[in-house]
């Protein structure tokens, strides 16, 4: 090689190693270096929570699709950056939910005792949380308080061998929010007003312990219908027989207990909690992994010293071959590269997503995800949620950081949980 061509061609390569590494993104430069790291300084990580970095990276099946569906045709996305649970939600973390929403139930219609309250004057009043959790009702000897519980009990005949039992009959939680992109759709129609896009919904929130039963006809499950999720020796499992609306209430309450803390703070206030859009949770599942199967990287379900690394069906359904007969507690396993434990397996999860099954083919490649706010008279593939990650009860197909499945938003089952993710305001990004 001529030696001038040789000089030639290695100050080439010089130059392009130093505009390598000397790109700079947004916010990057060096005199903006003391600035982001005081602004990162107010934007604290979530509790429970992770920060997922952006990036880009190919959605869609890694592996040969076994049910021929062809529903997850391989499309590069970037997705911005975000916090996520680093577990599914707990048992002991909804029954937070549930004994919030039980509290509520009992002081505002059943007490009626004017030292639970704070008044906010102009005729409102809230529930003073830190003398219920000082002075509970549940704990006082006081008869007339005792006799007003009872009204949260089952009653007469419901009753067994007269022991009180909470009737969760009556634990119901109204939620509000607004649909944006409905809203943005009408912005042009004079004849709509801010009130026809803000949606309410009121339900039952205590979880559906029957499904126990009814996902399996012939198994013997009744022990965890009586206990998965009252009994303290599940607190740390992951929640199950709830809804996809049942997971929306959740993500309202929590928005709304963690910005009502500090009144007023908007530097500390955060995006609404959410479930994650199938884009978001499958690049976080992929954990910064190019073009593997699942959390850990691949190609198998087991590591290098043979042991399962995720609760599932191995095999031909040698469920305690991986250390749980059902699920597991939320902390089991090693996590994937982003500090999420339990992508693939224990409990499927919900999105946010509605289903269809050419949405990658019509969906934005920046933040994609396809929604769809369903109606009472919807037919029902209108009610179709995705759901990720495979369960305690599916083969290991289903463990693909890739693989797509559905379930209608108003069922709950004994195999599928959720996790939430959230955004400050004025991230640093």
């Amino acid at each position: 090689m001529n030696i001038e061509r040789y000089k030639y061609l290695l100050g080439m390569l010089l130059v392009s190693a130093i505009l390598a590494t000397s790109c700079k993104g947004p916010g990057n430069t060096g005199e903006l270096v003391g600035a982001r790291l005081n602004k990162l300084k107010s934007n604290k990580t979530p509790f429970g929570m992770v920060l997922i970095p952006g990036g880009t990276f190919i959605m869609g099946q890694s592996d040969e699709d076994i049910t021929f569906s062809q529903t997850a045709q391989n499309r590069q996305v970037t997705i911005a950056p975000f916090y996520m649970d680093d577990t599914e939600i707990s048992n002991s973390e909804y029954r937070q939910f549930v004994n919030w929403v039980r509290d509520s139930i009992l002081i505002y219609n059943f007490l009626n005792d004017p030292s639970y309250f704070v008044d906010m004057g102009n005729g409102e009043r809230h529930i003073d949380w830190k003398k219920v959790n000082r002075d509970s009702p549940w704990e006082s000897n006081v008869a007339t308080v005792k006799d007003r519980l009872n009204s949260m009990y089952y009653q007469g005949e419901d009753r067994i061998f007269g022991k009180n039992e909470l009737d969760v009959r009556l634990l119901k939680y109204h939620f509000e929010w607004y649909d944006l992109r409905s809203a943005i759709s009408a912005k042009n129609d004079p004849t709509k007003t801010r009130s026809d896009f803000i949606l309410r919904d009121t339900m039952l929130i205590y979880p559906d312990t029957t499904v126990w039963l009814s996902d399996f006809s012939y198994a013997q499950n009744e022990p965890m219908v009586e206990g998965y999720f009252s009994h303290p020796s599940f607190d740390e499992y992951p929640v199950v027989g709830v809804t996809w609306r049942q997971a929306q209430a959740f993500n309202t309450w929590r928005t709304r207990l963690f910005n009502n803390a500090a009144p007023g703070n908007k530097q500390q206030e955060r995006v609404p909690y959410q479930l994650p859009s199938e884009a978001e949770w499958e690049y976080a599942a992929r954990g910064g992994k190019v073009g593997m199967q699942y959390p850990w990287g691949g190609p198998t379900a087991r590591n290098a010293r043979g042991c399962l690394m995720a609760n599932f069906k191995p095999g031909r359904g040698n469920y305690m071959d991986d250390g749980a007969a059902y699920t597991a507690p939320v902390y089991s396993y090693w996590p994937n590269d982003f500090g999420l434990y339990n992508m693939a397996g224990n409990v499927a999860e919900w999105t946010q997503s509605s289903y269809n099954e050419s949405a990658y083919s019509f969906v934005h490649d920046m933040n994609p995800t396809y929604t769809y706010h369903s109606k009472p008279g919807d037919h029902e593939a209108l009610k179709r949620k995705v759901v990720r990650g495979g369960s305690w009860k599916d083969v290991g197909y289903f463990l693909q950081n890739s693989t797509r499945q559905y379930e209608y938003q108003d069922t709950s089952k004994s195999y599928i949980g959720f996790r939430s993710v959230t955004r400050y305001v004025g991230v640093a990004n």
